[in-house]
């Protein structure tokens, strides 16, 4: 039988920086098991309070376009960081375990200064197996991280798609990476990206590379500029840097244009939508909680097989397939549905 889990021992940890206390109270939010999720709620309440009296840590969402840098540029911008007197926090969310349920764990050893760094904590972490459970692991982790004393948390979306929404709506600034291309740079970028950054940098400008970048920067800003319509319209138009997070270059500028961004929300429009996030976040969390309960119904097992295999001989429709699953998991026959 396996032991209880000691919440308090573990949110004594996390309190006083324990790093093996952060892992396992990470461990602990990440996992689907009903009696850790009953675990992870004690221990988070704890650590909310914890978390609330201590300053407002900086939130970044870091993403960008595959090959760009996203690791280097992290180690970089979190050794800086540290350099500062700041403490680091990284979780790397995996999309990619939305399909296979496994994850690419590889961030911490491409990261191995920041890693090795005793102000930062590097973190891989799955994204439990749905889009809702990269919402309640992740969110829930940069609340155990800023309860251990990290005041910059970065979340790093691995690859691109809807990931990166999902992570833009729990952080307060949202970094998007990208890299000049031969041609059209604006090629592989897309509109709702744009959209939803809040500070572009073009990275890999050194060397030979650094005039194309300064390029690219100049006809992404020209694209920023039609898509958000001008800063009078919406009073933050996401500024287009050049950097290099091989050599360390504007990396700090970077960062200030980040700090830029928080002072222009301030600490009501920094409260505001951390508020709003928490709601979309409780909405998250009720659909990733129905969508664990139904994986674990017996009444939907029973019918599942049966279910399946008519959906692929084309028997059942998808609307009426559904429809049998939530019958089943609602314990009715579908003659009793309204």
């Amino acid at each position: 039988m396996a032991r209880p889990v000691d919440v308090g021992a573990i949110a004594a940890g996390v309190r006083d920086g324990n790093r093996a206390a952060v892992a396992r109270a990470i461990t602990l939010v990440e996992s689907s098991h009903p009696r850790h999720r009953q675990a992870a709620r004690d221990l988070l309440t704890e650590l909310t309070g914890v978390a609330a009296e201590r300053p407002a840590a900086w939130r970044v969402g870091i993403s960008g376009v595959p090959g760009v840098g996203k690791s280097t540029f992290i180690e970089s911008l979190g050794t800086y960081l540290t350099g500062e007197g700041h403490r680091v926090g990284v979780l790397a969310v995996d999309p990619s375990s939305v399909r296979t349920g496994g994850s690419v764990l590889g961030d911490k050893t491409r990261m191995a200064r920041l890693s090795s760094d005793p102000a930062a904590y590097v973190r891989p972490s799955p994204s439990a197996g749905t889009l809702g459970g990269v919402a309640r692991a992740t969110a829930q982790a940069m609340t155990v991280l800023e309860a251990a004393g990290y005041d910059v948390v970065l979340v790093e979306t691995v690859g691109v798609g809807q990931s990166e929404v999902t992570v833009a709506g729990m952080v307060d600034t949202f970094l998007f990476l990208t890299l000049a291309r031969t041609g059209d740079s604006l090629q592989g970028i897309k509109k709702g990206i744009l959209e939803i950054a809040d500070v572009i940098a073009v990275n890999k400008a050194d060397g030979d590379r650094e005039p194309e970048a300064r390029v690219a920067a100049r006809d992404l800003a020209g694209a920023i500029r039609l898509v958000h319509g001008g800063a009078k319209a919406h009073g933050w138009v996401p500024p287009v840097l050049t950097c290099s997070g091989l050599t360390g270059d504007e990396v700090d500028t970077v960062w200030a244009r980040v700090g830029a961004h928080r002072d222009h929300l301030g600490d009501d429009g920094l409260a505001r939508k951390r508020a709003h996030q928490q709601l979309d976040f409780t909405w998250a969390l009720v659909r990733d909680e129905l969508e664990q309960r139904l994986r674990r119904s017996e009444e939907v097992r029973r019918v599942r097989e049966e279910v399946s295999a008519r959906v692929l001989e084309g028997e059942l429709t998808a609307p009426l397939a559904a429809d049998a699953i939530l019958a089943a998991y609602d314990g009715r026959d579908e003659g009793e549905q309204d």
